[in-house]
């Protein structure tokens, strides 16, 4: 899955003003933040890492049973803040923080998970929860797959599910005005190139002429890069990251086509 071609810069404003969850995270550390605000946009922030963190370990080599364990207690550290104690070398970007973290991690965690009954002092976050999260689409060719590092694993798995969400937002948007008929047939073309568009095909499905097909596909494509820019945004501590963001995840996308 890609993003709609075109530029994803927005232009807006209000994005230097804008407060991101990341930055409500970090503020937690500052005296009178607000610990409660700072929890709830840590748990959401973490509903976008659990998959990339997942298949990194995976990729390291361990059985789906202890990746989904070390998963479960890698992201029960993270709820509890205790890997914000390094937030300051990765502070713009909570990706580049999680991955660094995760590294740490696993370098001690044989040496952790012996010393520490499961259930313990740990409050360990339920998988069944996060797989409640909708099930990614994004294919990844198993044999190219077997050659790639974990971090580009890491990568792929993270710029996809951030695609992903926006492109639900979308989708509940449609449907919300009763345009999910709509969504549901042109969503596909969303991340496709304009020349390989069958205009005429989706006129007939959905019993439009193809010029109005076209300004709608222009609109869908429009609110999906806002929606893209806006799950990106929550992800960097300042504005003036998202942009560099949002090209790190065009560029991972396009490494795994």
């Amino acid at each position: 899955m890609r993003p709609p071609q075109g530029s994803l810069a927005s232009g807006d404003r209000h994005d230097r003003f804008m407060t991101t969850r990341w930055s409500v995270v970090l503020s937690c550390a500052d005296p009178g933040g607000d610990e409660e605000k700072a929890q709830a946009a840590l748990a959401e922030l973490c509903k976008v890492y659990w998959r990339p963190v997942f298949a990194f370990i995976c990729r390291l080599g361990y059985s789906v049973p202890d990746a989904q364990d070390l998963t479960q207690d890698f992201f029960a550290l993270v709820l509890r803040g205790q890997i914000l104690e390094r937030a300051d070398p990765a502070r713009g970007r909570f990706r580049s923080l999680v991955l660094k973290a995760l590294k740490d991690f696993l370098r001690d965690a044989a040496e952790k998970r012996q010393t520490r009954k499961r259930g313990g002092d740990v409050q360990f976050v339920s998988w069944d929860e996060w797989m409640t999260e909708a099930p990614s689409h994004l294919s990844i060719p198993g044999t190219a797959s077997e050659n790639w590092s974990p971090e580009r694993i890491f990568d792929v798995r993270w710029a996809a599910t951030v695609a992903e969400r926006a492109l639900r937002r979308l989708g509940d948007e449609c449907e919300k005005h009763g345009r999910r008929r709509v969504f549901d047939v042109l969503n596909s073309c969303l991340a496709a190139e304009r020349e390989d568009i069958s205009y005429a095909k989706f006129a007939k499905a959905l019993g439009l002429q193809e010029a109005a097909i076209k300004g709608v596909v222009y609109r869908l494509r429009g609110r999906y890069r806002a929606l893209l820019r806006e799950e990106v945004a929550q992800t960097v501590e300042e504005p003036k990251a998202i942009d560099d963001e949002l090209r790190y995840l065009c560029a991972a996308l396009s490494a795994a086509g």
